[in-house]
Formats: C-alpha cells, structure tokens, sequence
C-alpha cells in the first residue's frame, strides 16, 4: 500500500519515458485500479521511436509504422498528454507545459502539479557553427527523418537520371555523412546498400557512380565494438567504394558545397549529419543540479542527487556506474542502460512510496552490435568479436528480442521474411512531405517558381 495518493509526472515518451510508466503500471496495477496513484506522461509525439531500427526503415526493409510504438495502447492505465515541458520549477512541484490545444485556446502554457518527477526528455543532436549546416544538413534520429532521406537519395537518383548538366548529376549522386558512430555507420551503410540495388533500374546510373563519403573527426569509427572491429569496418566500407576520412571535419556546406578540413570539396545535394548527441534542452529549464556537460546528477539508486521526489535515467541522466574499475564513472548513454534502467527506476518508485528500501543500478556493458547493411555486420559482444553474415543475424536477433510489445516483433519478422523473398521497394514518396501540395495547386494556389522548392518533393 502507498502511503498518501501520488502524482507521477514521466516527461518523456522514449525508452525511458515509456518503459517507466509500463513498469509503473506493473508495479501499482493496485493502487491505479484504487485511485490511489495515478500517472502522466507528456511526451512531444504519442509514439515511442525504436531508434536502432531507424537505418533499416531507410533502406525499405521495414515500414515505418513498425519502427514505433503508440504510447496510448500500450500505457493504457496512463494519461498520455500529447505535448512539450517548457521549465520545470521542482520546489513548487510544478512543470509548465503547452499542448496541441494550447495555441488554440489562447489561454496560454499550462501548468500541471505533481508529486513524483521523472526527468526522461532524452537527447536532441549535437550541432556545430557550421555554415551552410541549419540551410541544407539532415538529422538521423527520427523515423520522419530516416523516410524524409530515403526519399532523398531515390529523388537524387531520379535528378541524375534525368539531367544532361554534369554537374548537376555529380552533385545529386554525392552523399556525405558526418560522424562515425552507429547512426552515422549503419545509415550510411543500409542507404548505399540500397541505392546500389535500385541503380540496376536506371538506365544511366550505376553504383560507382555514385560517391558515399563518411567524415569522422576521430581516428577510428564504431568505437563501441573494439578497436580491432573499427578497422574491419573502415576496410569494408572502403572495399564497397565508400571514401572513409578520418581525423576529418566538416568546415561548411553552404552553396551545397561540402568543404572538409583536409582541403577536399564536394558539390553535394546530401549532407546527413549523425555527429553526437547533447541532453536536451529542456534540463537548463529547471531548478534540478547537473554536470559540467549538463546532464542531471544522479544517484545509483536513479534519484535525482540531493533531490527528493525526482527521478531521471537515460540520456539526459548521469548515472554512476558502480561495475566500473575507475571511480566517478558514468553509464554510457545509450539504449542498452536505458531500458534496464527505466525497469529498475519504476521498481524503485514504487519502493519510494511504499517505504520500501531502494534498488542499485548495477549493469556490465556486454558489447555492441552493428549492421552495414543486407548481410554484413561487426559485433563485439560478451569478448568475442563477429563480423560478416553472423554478426548481421545478431544485430537482427538482439534487437528483435528487445523491440517493445509481441505486436511489433511479430510485424517485424514478417516483414523481414517478406524482404528475403521479395525484391526490395524502390519508391519515393517525397509528396507524402506535403500531400497537399496539388490541391492547393488545383484550388488556385501559385506553382513553386523555383524547382528546388516544390513543395511535392522532398528537397
């Protein structure tokens, strides 16, 4: 039994966000069904995004719609409000919010009480002062975003078709991606993938006509599965033609032209940028302590340090990481540490308000997985390193059994049976961007005057 009705804010419906609420219900199945708690999520989409099959959903072999997952069917004894915290004042027990209705009563931000705060707004991406970057750069961490760029390329495929200027066809046929990590390494990968299998239906493309070029500030790339791993992937994606630059910087892009810091220059109509993550922004909105890198201290018990009645996990939390040999250790912020610590950081609520004694967050990191695309991978997992066919068939294995509800798996392995026995699809969608782009055109709306802004393409 708890000891007094308790409010529970979840800011936030990603990993964190959702698999705290799902624990929660779990755990206070009672004490929902009594009125005796009850539970928020305010989350700025109704949808938890299964990022790491973001790469796969650009390449066609999955639909987008089986990369998320609906926050209101699976919560079903939360209140998900669809919406964005603004600031949060913790000593006044209060978030301020806006809605999708907000705007339209005019009644200005909202402001909503609570009891219990968990802190889970996760990351938003790590940009750099780099001209031409806000004007003609593409992020890589939502499933908008993996659709809006396989639109992309198959549009540039379609623009080098269809060209007689040379330099028009070199530029829509160049492709850079700036960062070497998972986001930047298996988009790039699954993407040329796909672009080499659909230039078999042009007439006049071919796939070394294409340029891929990965930009890497660093020396190494993947750094998550060893050294020895990195350099296996540098020399596949070189093997597939792919330019690897390493110790490398993106200097600008402006006037579609992709300037690095060894000197080289490429006219490109494609410039993805995967170069990190930084909390959100969100957390400098409150009254709650964080690091020198602005992420919120916490315990291992997942309280938020010197804090009473408020939590955080994830992303936008640094946990201590008690397996570490090194003190001051912090847990790696990825996918991996936050679904096992939003499980315990639901427990561990639960034991707060039933005075119960708190749980440690304790998790030994056992290696990573990678795909590069249809039946190539590297994966270093528990000390042994894979790579080729084997790792590829456990990147799909791992992250089966971890996407949420049977519902999804299920659609998932369908679609990738259908995948093995059909041919891919090669479709761009771009006017799904703005679907009523040719009714307004047909009501009396003006044409676009310039071609690289017509509203029914995804450039």
């Amino acid at each position: 039994m708890v000891k007094e009705r308790a409010r529970i804010l979840v800011v936030g419906g990603g990993y964190v966000g959702m698999y705290t609420a799902l624990r929660l219900q779990q755990k206070l199945k009672r004490e929902l069904r009594r009125g005796e708690a009850e539970i928020t999520v305010v989350t700025p989409d109704p949808y938890m995004t299964y990022q790491p099959f973001l790469p796969e959903a650009a390449a066609g072999a999955i639909s987008p719609r089986h990369v998320v997952v609906p926050l209101r069917r699976v919560l079903d004894q939360c209140h998900v409000v669809v919406g964005e915290v603004h600031s949060i004042d913790h000593a006044k027990r209060t978030a301020t919010l806006s809605t999708l209705a907000t705007e339209e009563e005019g009644a200005g931000p909202e402001h909503m009480t609570y009891d219990e705060l968990v802190l889970a707004p996760g990351s938003i991406s790590r940009t750099l002062p780099i001209p031409g970057l806000a004007d003609h750069g593409i992020g890589f961490k939502s499933v908008e975003e993996a659709i809006g760029l396989r639109n992309h390329v198959i549009e540039q495929m379609d623009i080098a078709s269809s060209t007689r200027d040379p330099a028009i066809r070199d530029a829509a046929l160049t492709f850079v991606f700036v960062g070497g990590g998972f986001a930047g390494v298996e988009a790039l990968g699954e993407l040329e993938d796909m672009a080499r299998y659909a230039a078999r239906y042009y007439h006049n493309v071919r796939p070394e006509d294409m340029k891929w070029i990965l930009v890497e500030a660093s020396d190494r790339i993947l750094p998550e599965v060893g050294e020895e791993m990195g350099r296996y992937t540098v020399t596949e994606l070189r093997r597939r033609n792919i330019d690897v630059r390493l110790h490398t910087r993106l200097e600008s892009c402006a006037d579609r032209v992709a300037v690095l810091s060894d000197g080289a220059r490429f006219p490109t109509r494609t410039v993805v940028w995967t170069a990190g993550v930084k909390p959100s922004p969100l957390l400098a909105a409150t009254d709650l302590p964080r690091t020198e890198r602005g992420r919120l201290k916490c315990t291992p018990q997942l309280t938020i340090d010197g804090v009473p009645h408020a939590w955080a996990a994830g992303d936008a939390a640094a946990v201590p990481d008690v397996t570490a040999a090194e003190p001051g250790t912090e847990t790696a912020p990825n996918a991996q540490h936050a679904v096992r610590q939003a499980k315990l950081l639901g427990d561990n609520i639960a034991h707060s308000l039933r005075g119960e004694p708190l749980e440690t967050y304790s998790h030994k990191y056992v290696g990573s997985v990678a795909s590069l695309g249809l039946h190539k991978g590297v994966a270093h997992v528990y000390g042994r390193k894979l790579k080729g066919y084997p790792a590829w068939f456990m990147h799909r294995v791992y992250h089966l059994s971890r996407v949420p509800t049977f519902n999804r798996k299920a659609r998932v392995l369908a679609e990738w049976t259908l995948s093995g026995l059909f041919k891919r699809e090669i479709v761009s969608l771009g006017s799904l961007e703005h679907p009523r782009a040719e009714f307004e055109l047909a009501a009396g709306g003006k044409p676009p005057t310039d071609p690289m802004n017509d509203p029914k393409g995804s450039s």
